[in-house]
């Protein structure tokens, strides 16, 4: 799995970060989304599908490496 984020689109809300912490962070000045783990481990892969489907912003995009 790789995870990229368009800052341009977030939206701030912090869904991302609220459903997986270990991947996803956000700016203290104004809560854009910072990507911490581009190749997020395969415990992660569910939550972080979640997370992008459930993104405001539609800020959040997975693909399966393979």
């Amino acid at each position: 799995m790789k995870v990229t984020v368009d800052k341009a689109k977030c939206c701030g809300a912090g869904t991302c970060v609220m459903l997986a912490p270990d991947v996803f962070d956000q700016r203290d000045d104004d809560g854009i989304v910072i990507l911490l783990d581009e190749h997020p481990g395969e415990e992660l892969h569910v939550t972080v599908r979640e997370a992008a489907s459930v993104c405001p912003g539609v800020a959040i995009s997975v693909s399966e490496e393979g």
